[in-house]
């Protein structure tokens, strides 16, 4: 879908120290050959004190801070995360509003596992189309990934979880950058691939294995084969449809903001699925923040604006996929070197 008048104003992260995946290895939390084929430096972790939607908060407030936008112009609040927010049966969204914005903010939460942060763009988007000129729309995403349940160095092969949060704040009248297309595809028959044995009545409190998950589809069907072919498909189509509505190519993007999964899944997405060079992507932060669940676009963004690497004219392309199976894109035109550019650096920390 082609867009007007929706912009970018401002983009914020929240993110704790960095833990060296030699020292996982060391302390045998990580597997020696999985590290040696995913290339990771680092993943953040969050200390124990710390709740996601505490993390959001923080995130947001930068982000608004940057987009200059008062309170009063927010009309929507979206809050998009994969795992437990610090309590069950409660709205985070609300408590991210309130701290964040205010109290008469609609807050609304959104799960499509590590794609809701970018299918939250789209639909900001669709809200800030009608809006009066001059709204505004936060997007935050936030996660951690502890023990004993989630298994942040073993959890899925080709994949180490980090802790953090993202926000970005759209706009309807100006901004840094220009949302120019987006396009989400789906096929549901693929939610298969991660159900796993069947439903539980309730929940168990058992230690979670997206890897085990997969292993029991593969019993059941013999072969990942087809579910691959049928996800590329999804992928494929929603990247060319973001880039025709764009007007663009792959050789018309400069950077591509990638999820952050290991040296192995990178290459395949990038060389494979999207044919750009790695140093066009953000496998740079990925590879010292790990996978951040629905964040890594946002993050990866905001990377590229505090290290000073976006430049008028530059396309962008963010790249989603949620298991389920979703994948949405969104190309952006970057309008004008944002302002914070120099408050961070290449692998700065951010947090308490």
């Amino acid at each position: 879908m082609r867009w007007q008048n929706i912009y970018v104003s401002g983009t914020g992260a929240w993110l704790p120290p960095a833990v060296s995946a030699r020292s996982a290895v060391d302390s045998g939390e990580y597997d020696p050959e999985q590290f040696e084929a995913d290339g990771l430096l680092s993943v953040r972790v969050a200390p124990d004190d710390v709740a996601p939607p505490e993390m959001a908060v923080e995130a947001a407030t930068t982000a608004l801070k940057r987009s200059g936008a008062s309170p009063e112009d927010v009309a929507l609040l979206v809050h998009s995360y994969i795992y437990f927010q610090g309590i069950d049966g409660w709205p985070a969204a609300s408590y991210v509003a309130n701290h964040a914005v205010g109290p008469r903010v609609t807050a609304l939460e959104l799960k499509q596992e590590c794609n809701a942060g970018l299918v939250g763009l789209e639909l900001a988007a669709h809200r800030l189309a009608s809006a009066e000129p001059g709204t505004s729309a936060v997007l935050t995403t936030a996660d951690r990934f502890g023990a004993p349940l989630m298994r942040r160095w073993r959890q899925e092969q080709g994949i180490v979880y980090g802790d953090g949060a993202a926000a970005l704040v759209l706009n309807n009248q100006g901004g840094f950058a220009r949302l120019v297309s987006t396009a989400t595809v789906s096929d549901n028959s693929l939610e298969a691939v991660v159900r796993g044995k069947g439903f539980e009545p309730l929940p168990n409190g058992e230690q979670q294995s997206l890897a085990e998950r997969v292993g029991h589809y593969v019993q059941q069907h013999g072969t990942l084969r087809e579910a691959t072919e049928r996800l590329i498909a999804v992928v494929g189509e929603a990247i060319d449809t973001a880039l025709a509505d764009a007007g663009t190519d792959r050789q018309g993007v400069a950077w591509t903001v990638i999820p952050a999964t290991g040296r192995s899944k990178m290459e395949w997405q990038v060389q494979k699925m999207l044919g750009v060079s790695e140093e066009r992507t953000t496998w740079e932060f990925a590879r010292r923040a790990g996978h951040l669940g629905a964040a890594d676009q946002f993050a990866g963004l905001n990377d590229l604006a505090e290290t000073g690497s976006l430049r008028p004219g530059d396309k962008v392309l963010l790249v989603g996929s949620g298991s389920g199976f979703t994948c949405t894109c969104a190309v952006l035109e970057i309008l004008a070197e944002p302002e914070w550019q120099a408050a961070g650096g290449p692998g700065a920390e951010v947090g308490p």
